[in-house]
């Protein structure tokens, strides 16, 4: 499978699935029940994961590849975007 194809997959399965969770917990609110913010939550996380998870299948890609210097780009993307959701938890 090419490398576009897997990450086009990935972006459209991880919205999807988030898409599916809001909506869920979406109607699970209007029905008066608690849990539902709990399962929008997770959906809305899962969005945010989404371009992660990317990020990650691309530096098991290239390194299949045998593309260090691409590797070590996003890799170096990757530890910045986990270092703000750090940065941005203890902030917030």
């Amino acid at each position: 499978m090419k490398a576009e194809i897997l990450i086009s997959w990935l972006l459209r399965i991880g919205v999807g699935l988030s898409a599916i969770f809001v909506v869920a917990g979406m109607i699970l609110m209007v029905l008066g029940r608690p849990s539902g913010e709990h399962v929008a939550n997770l959906g809305l996380l899962l969005l945010i994961a989404t371009p992660v998870a990317r990020v990650a299948a691309s530096i098991v890609l290239f390194a299949r590849e045998r593309d260090i210097t691409f590797v070590i780009i996003t890799t170096t993307v990757l530890l910045l975007l986990l270092l703000s959701f750090v940065l941005g938890a203890a902030g917030g």
